[in-house]
């Protein structure tokens, strides 16, 4: 079995909502209009709702309040826009998750932090677009959720190994099913029709190095993917970082090219923001933290 096949299997019961596959085709064409994005989502109140809370979060750290929904197309732009659309939608793709193996809202505040993260160290590296790195990280993780839900007696072997590292399950699931969950991922991306600037970095984050086409990028995301991991969920609230020891490969972190000293601030800032947007796009997940 490869993940491609899998999917191919498999992938109609992880789509996307309607709205989130119309936004996302609109955007792919290259042919919308703001007016024709502004129809579809004000059809949907919900998303209405998220999309203008989102905005209007420290997140983007707008100074003015931004209160309709073609103001904040305006400011943000299509490509955040497509960021927020997949972002409120994506959890309500996975149900029914075996929850022995996973805690939801761990999951996504883990995954929202990623991705925060991913966003706030592309700045910092000044890369280009730097508002796929978000979507990247947010969906960085995402084949683990479809191999714990079609394989879920496999997938609890793998994490048999959690006690020597985040890597050890991953090699584990290399033997397991012949791929590891970031391939997966990936290909779950392509059938979504996300731009190859973000499933390329999904696929490389576990081998960042051997990405040489991508390196920083994929470096960037793997960085940030593997500080989230070593995050708990309370530490928004009271961990003061003397026991952060993230497991990200050290060459990784110095093609980024940043110093050591910039890793505790931006991950302090990446936990909060990630704080106020779990509680946006999961009302009621921050109770439990």
């Amino acid at each position: 079995m490869v993940p491609k096949s899998l999917i191919e299997k498999v992938g109609s019961l992880y789509t996307l909502p309607d709205i989130a596959l119309r936004v996302n085709e609109l955007l792919s064409s290259d042919q919308a209009s703001n007016d024709q994005l502004e129809e579809i989502i004000v059809n949907d109140p919900a998303l209405t709702a998220q999309l203008l809370k989102l905005v209007n979060s420290a997140y983007y750290g707008f100074s003015g309040k931004v209160d309709t929904v073609s103001r904040a197309i305006s400011m943000i732009g299509r490509q955040e826009l497509r960021n927020i659309v997949i972002a409120t939608s994506v959890a309500s793709t996975f149900q029914d998750i075996p929850k022995d193996l996973v805690d939801m809202e761990t999951f996504w505040y883990h995954s929202i932090t990623s991705g925060v993260l991913a966003r706030l160290l592309a700045e910092q590296c000044k890369r280009k677009e730097h508002e796929r790195f978000f979507i990247a990280g947010l969906l960085n993780s995402i084949g683990k959720l479809i191999l714990f839900s079609q394989f879920p007696e496999k997938a609890g072997e793998a994490l048999t190994f959690k006690d020597r590292g985040e890597d050890a399950v991953t090699q584990a699931e290399q033997r397991i099913f012949g791929f590891t969950y970031a391939e997966l991922g990936a290909e779950l991306l392509k059938e979504w029709k996300l731009p190859s600037s973000i499933w390329q970095l999904v696929a490389a984050q576990t081998d960042p190095m051997n990405a040489t086409d991508i390196l920083q990028d994929a470096c960037i995301l793997h960085v940030a993917a593997k500080i989230a991991a070593s995050i708990e969920p309370c530490s928004v609230k009271t961990h003061d970082f003397e026991d952060f020891n993230p497991t990200y490969l050290p060459e990784a972190w110095e093609a980024l090219g940043l110093s050591d000293e910039s890793i505790k601030p931006l991950t302090l800032d990446a936990s909060l923001q990630a704080f106020e947007i779990l509680g946006i796009i999961r009302p009621g997940a921050t109770l439990i933290f």
